[in-house]
């Protein structure tokens, strides 16, 4: 009786510590400062926001960092429980659910205060040589343009390279999501050449982007309703915008021991 009773005990000390143990997502992700990056805290005030979502839905998630087109066709493949973030894309719906929007990107023109510039439709563009990224989609409208040829694009591999063209005055603009271009200045450039560039304010696009969920993954129906529906009290609350109000105040910035412990790692 004795043995009895012991063994139920721990049967239900392990029962309990299996129920208390949250269960884990794999997300595979590419790097996008300030959204999305491995140098910053939280991984980022993207990867901040899922994290969270889920844990207050009983869930721990784990980033993985890759190369953007591994990170999508890995989760395509079912490898990962989800993928982010994401342009929306009517041939991804193939292998993907898509979330309700997670993030309104905001792209603009960055050109040198040297060189003023001033913009009311694409067609003042004509003539001009821009940076940009490899494969990379500016919307819809934009790509068309960039199709008849009435500008030059010289697509790179990162924003490092096209911000050196930039002052290099090897391109006249450069397109790209304005905290993101922001980002990359600050990480790569010294204050003196961060001083000579600036965006014009009218938006090039304004974007939404979204966590994935592959299609053949039994369970990312019932995850993509739970993130949803958190993401909506996030939003309801308060809650959202305040993850975005710290990325202005700087707060997902490591301190030099914090990046020091990170390289570390």
């Amino acid at each position: 009786m004795r043995w009895k009773t012991l063994l139920t005990i721990c049967c239900l000390s392990w029962c309990l510590a299996s129920q208390a143990e949250p269960r884990e997502l794999q997300i595979s992700v590419g790097d996008w400062p300030p959204y999305l990056s491995q140098e910053l805290r939280h991984s980022g005030v993207i990867a901040h926001i899922i994290s969270d979502l889920f844990a207050e839905e009983g869930y721990k998630v784990s980033f993985r960092f890759l190369p953007w087109p591994r990170a999508h066709s890995a989760a395509a493949a079912g490898k990962f429980d989800a993928t982010g973030v994401w342009m929306h894309k009517g041939e991804r719906e193939a292998d993907f659910l898509f979330s309700a929007p997670l993030l309104d990107e905001r792209f603009v023109f960055f050109h040198l205060k040297s060189q003023p510039f001033d913009w009311q439709g694409f067609d003042d563009l004509a003539g001009m040589t821009l940076g940009g990224g490899l494969e990379y989609s500016y919307g819809p409208d934009f790509d068309a343009f960039l199709a008849k040829g009435k500008v030059h694009m010289e697509r790179v591999s990162s924003d490092q390279q096209n911000f050196e063209k930039l002052l290099k005055e090897r391109v006249v603009l450069y397109p790209q999501e304005i905290n993101v271009g922001y980002a990359a200045l600050s990480r790569h450039f010294t204050p003196a050449e961060r001083a000579r560039v600036t965006h014009h304010p009218r938006p090039l696009l304004i974007n939404r982007s979204y966590l994935m969920l592959p299609r053949n993954l039994e369970d990312s129906e019932d995850l993509l309703l739970r993130f949803n529906q958190r993401l909506q009290v996030f939003r309801d609350s308060g809650r959202y915008d305040r993850y975005f109000q710290d990325l202005q105040a700087g707060k997902y910035m490591l301190t030099e021991e914090e990046a020091t412990q990170a390289s570390a790692e």
